[in-house]
């Protein structure tokens, strides 16, 4: 035999229900503000409203992405890293989150603690293109021009269509005195990006 719900039990029920509704049309209204705010160059009002999500749920290791990304746009580079490390801290095994690191680390010219952080992630991702560019940056702001022709040759096997790699490869055997072999580079980089103002202005300086 079929048991009948109260009228009260039902009421409480579908009182939650609307709730919880009303709870999530709030979390995603603070998600598209964030959005919004973040396309007009508004970043603190962007992150602002990831604090919100975050009182809502300080779990939420998405909005800790988010915000660290966003207090980084905001050069509070203190914040951004607390906010990957609370990221890491929710997910050890985040390369976002590692790689979100580098960043604030780069911005306060940090360079070396910035090459670890790329490295940790190549040691678990070897190929991983985003951790050997920022590791590449890392590498010409100390001046490791030996290094990173190196790394740039290495890295321009696996991605051969890449302009970028190119481009660190070309300035680090000009800076080398390696006239030929910089020129070599900007005419491949030419190849793939025909108005590189860079890679024609060297060769124009260097016919």
């Amino acid at each position: 035999m079929k048991t009948r719900k109260s009228p009260i039990k039902l009421f409480a029920l579908i009182a939650l229900f609307a709730s919880s509704v009303v709870s999530a049309q709030g979390v995603n209204k603070n998600w598209q503000e964030s959005y919004a705010q973040e396309a007009s160059g508004n970043y603190a009002k962007a992150a602002a409203a990831i604090d919100l999500v975050l009182q809502a749920s300080p779990s939420n290791e998405f909005a800790y992405l988010r915000r660290g990304w966003l207090n980084y746009m905001q050069a509070r580079y203190n914040d951004a890293l607390r906010d990957y490390d609370q990221a890491l801290r929710l997910n050890p095994k985040s390369q976002e989150a590692q790689l979100g690191r580098t960043l604030p680390l780069m911005g306060q010219q940090r360079w070396r603690e910035a090459a670890v952080e790329a490295n940790k992630v190549i040691a678990s991702s070897r190929w991983d293109y985003t951790a050997h560019l920022r590791l590449m940056v890392c590498e010409e702001a100390e001046k490791k021009w030996e290094e990173l022709a190196r790394h740039a040759t290495e890295l321009s096997v696996r991605y051969p269509s890449d302009a970028t790699v190119l481009v660190y490869l070309a300035r680090a055997e000009a800076w080398q005195g390696r006239i030929d072999q910089a020129k070599e580079a900007y005419a491949k980089v030419l190849e793939r990006m025909p108005s590189h103002i860079e890679a024609l202005a060297y060769l124009n300086r260097n016919p």
